[in-house]
C-alpha cells in the first residue's frame, strides 16, 4: 500500500490564482497513481496520494523564505 505525499506551495499555477485547482490536483493524483502502477505494479486502488499545500512564506530555500529569495533574484537580474 504506497502512500505518496506531494507538497506544493499555495500560489497557484496561473495569473491571479492562489492555489492549485481541483482539476490540477486530480491530475497529480491520477498521474502519481499511474506511475506507481507502471513502475512498481502497485494497483490503483491500493495507492494513496496526499497533496499538502504550503503557504509560500512557510517555504524556504537557500536560507531564505521563498518570497524574499525571489525578490533578491529579481533585483539581481535587473
Amino acid at each position: 500500500m504506497p502512500i505518496v505525499t506531494i507538497q506544493i506551495t499555495r500560489e497557484g499555477s496561473g495569473l491571479g490564482r492562489d492555489a492549485a485547482t481541483a482539476e490540477e490536483k486530480a491530475r497529480l493524483i491520477a498521474g502519481t497513481s499511474q506511475l506507481l502502477l507502471d513502475v512498481l505494479g502497485k494497483p490503483l486502488d491500493s495507492t494513496f496520494v496526499v497533496i499538502e499545500e504550503v503557504e509560500l512564506e512557510n517555504w524556504g530555500w537557500g536560507g531564505l523564505p521563498v518570497p524574499e529569495l525571489r525578490r533578491r533574484r529579481a533585483t539581481e537580474n535587473t
